[in-house]
């Protein structure tokens, strides 16, 4: 019974050594989560990051600017001194700067007519956009080749046919 008890002790001393509490350093909040949880985390201060994708939207001192994460994309009202550093903006031809923004999230923001949106209070370039090139395989140029030919000899059957 001695033993027993000893061993269990012990595997329990383990097991309380080997658990580790995991604490996220940034708690960045994703998108999907402000508009699933948009009632409890109205009016609240939230970090989020994401790329900046279309273009600035200049407003006087202020801006908008749109920034996806991959679950989806918001509005953020932005200094126009914060647009400033942006140097790109994602769209077929580029890869937009990454940015981590900490602002106020609005589920219905007054200010704005009741949109969804969030006044930034700080912004942080977190990685420099790029341009984007495409490459387009030969596979495919060859494929559109065949397929191109094939309906040329199409039409011209089908239109030998009907006279």
């Amino acid at each position: 019974m001695l033993k027993n008890s000893r061993i269990l002790i012990l595997i329990f001393l383990i097991s309380i050594s080997f658990t580790v509490t995991c604490v996220a350093s940034d708690n960045i909040t994703k998108i999907n989560d402000l508009i699933e949880k948009s009632a409890s985390l109205n009016n609240t201060v939230i970090t989020m990051q994401g790329e900046v994708i279309g273009e600035a939207l200049e407003r006087g001192e202020y801006a908008w600017i749109n920034v996806n994460d991959t679950t989806n994309a918001i509005g953020i009202w932005v200094k126009q001194s914060d647009v400033d550093r942006i140097r790109f903006y994602g769209d077929y031809k580029h890869k937009g700067d990454i940015v981590k923004v900490t602002g106020v999230f609005y589920k219905s923001c007054p200010e704005h007519g009741g949109d969804v949106d969030i006044h930034s209070t700080h912004i942080d370039i977190v990685e420099t956009g790029h341009e984007v090139t495409e490459e387009i395989s030969h596979t495919k140029v060859l494929v559109t080749a065949v397929l191109f030919i094939i309906m040329l000899i199409l039409f011209r059957l089908f239109r030998h046919k009907n006279k």
